[in-house]
């Protein structure tokens, strides 16, 4: 099992990053990662992209603009539950080209 990092990043950093976040750990569980999460709001989120505890960070609200050195995903589909199957993939795309 690879264990990942993941950033999950909402508006007010509880209710939707949450909902992503449990949705992360099922959904990555069933392809062989064990996955750890953190929520937050946009304002934290550069500075803990750059604090190099994570491997990726999901968005359901807009980052900040910044160089956060990680590969960020848009999880929007976690909340209209439609393209969730290809958000999943992104995700998994995103920790290969880190090397997860």
């Amino acid at each position: 099992m690879s264990a990942v990092n993941i950033l999950s990043v909402c508006g007010s950093g509880t209710v939707t990053s949450s909902m992503v976040a449990a949705k992360l750990k099922e959904k990555l569980g069933e392809r062989g990662y064990s996955v750890s999460t953190t929520e937050a709001r946009p304002t934290e989120a550069l500075n803990l992209a750059q604090s190099g505890r994570f491997d990726i960070i999901t968005h359901t609200s807009p980052l900040p603009d910044g160089d956060y050195g990680i590969p960020a995903v848009n999880a929007f589909a976690c909340i209209t539950g439609m393209g969730e199957d290809q958000f999943f993939d992104d995700v998994v795309e995103a920790l290969k080209s880190v090397g997860k």
